[in-house]
């Protein structure tokens, strides 16, 4: 059996591979609500192999989201509809994840068919420092909107786990909220939150206290990190590695290592497998399982990143936008058999293994 195909244990709960949807805003939810849209897209990527689904981010409160049309896990009502989707994942042999978030100042930029992307409103932020010019200046938070923004991910991680989601990633990449505050480009504070590794790092680490403290000592908990603002003075790949020993010993699995983000106009050198490095850099420093994503697209391509002992898990994100059943594909192409839903068998090349129909 290939890497890419093998089991992966995390905690109680064992991955079927190591393919992972990564979170994408679809700009389909109405008033943080999962439409049908949902269902079918989530849905149909688990029917097409990867081990891991995570829904988009997903905001724990309603001016957190990135748009309007993001997804929301702030009030009980949103937990059954989104129990429907995290049901049908399991039928179809995936894991069910969701990934929660707070995008700061970043909040309410719309999605990328819609205007300009600016925010009409000045949202959150560590300091009162603007994302970018003609960006509205952010409100800087103060002690009780920091106790309020762990409780709301403390609360919308319950209610996670209420609608049957076995895993829980938390967003602390691509300069939202829990990013902008440990990057030095956006965390200007001279209180406990600001200044050294330690103080900027604070509000991240007492999230995934407060997302252990209700999620079972069974189900695994990620963090989706930028390890680098690919701008000097900003966020870097050394401090990732230290926050990555800092979050292992909270109890958390897997590190997700994106990069970004945090400045509009970063050079950033887009190329096959670019953050890779990042995620085979956490994972032999900090001992702590790593995912790697960016620009993997090819089944050997993944195949070599876990041979090579890189990360633990590929996250695929566009490229399942344009091949769905990217998993199916990589099987046969790495000689690997796996399960087919029964529905789809007949388009097979060759016998194969059935998941059971609803």
């Amino acid at each position: 059996m290939s890497h890419l195909f093998s089991p992966l244990p995390l905690r109680g709960l064992v991955l079927p591979n190591r393919i992972a949807v990564s979170p994408m805003c679809q700009y389909q939810a109405e008033d943080g609500f999962p439409t049908d849209w949902h269902l079918v897209h989530l849905g149909g990527l688990a029917q097409g192999g990867a081990g891991l689904v995570l829904t988009e981010a997903t905001s724990v409160v309603p001016e957190g989201r990135i748009s309007d049309h993001d997804l929301g896990l702030w009030r009980d009502e949103q937990i059954e509809p989104l129990g429907r989707i995290a049901r049908f994942l399991k039928t179809q042999g995936a894991v069910p994840g969701i990934q929660l978030a707070h995008a700061g100042r970043k909040a309410g930029s719309g999605a990328p068919w819609r205007g300009t992307g600016v925010p009409s409103g000045p949202g959150v932020a560590p300091s009162a420092l603007a994302f970018a010019e003609a960006w509205p200046v952010p409100r800087a938070l103060d002690e009780a909107g920091l106790r309020g923004t762990v409780e709301a991910f403390r609360a919308a991680a319950s209610r996670a786990l209420t609608a049957g989601f076995q895993v829980v990633e938390i967003h602390a990449a691509h300069g939202y909220l829990l990013h902008q505050f440990l990057s030095p480009l956006a965390n200007v504070r001279d209180d406990r939150y600001g200044g050294s590794l330690e103080n900027r790092s604070r509000l991240l680490r007492e999230v995934v206290e407060a997302v252990r403290a209700v999620w079972p000592a069974q189900f695994p908990v990620l963090v989706r990190l930028s390890c680098t603002d690919w701008v000097p003075g900003g966020w870097d790949l050394d401090e990732a590695v230290a926050l990555a020993g800092m979050l292992k010993g909270l109890g958390v699995d897997l590190l997700d290592c994106s990069s970004g983000g945090m400045v509009a106009k970063a050079t950033i050198p887009l190329e096959p497998g670019y953050q890779v490095p990042f995620a085979a850099r956490v994972r032999q420093a900090a001992g702590l399982a790593t995912g790697a994503v960016g620009l993997i697209t090819e089944p050997r391509q993944a195949e070599a990143i876990l041979a090579e002992g890189k990360a633990d898990l590929v996250f695929l994100g566009r490229e399942l936008l344009r091949d769905p059943r990217w998993p199916l594909r990589a099987a046969r192409e790495l000689g690997d058999l796996v399960p087919w839903p029964a529905s789809y068998a007949r388009g097979s090349r060759e016998a194969v293994p059935l998941r059971a129909p609803l």
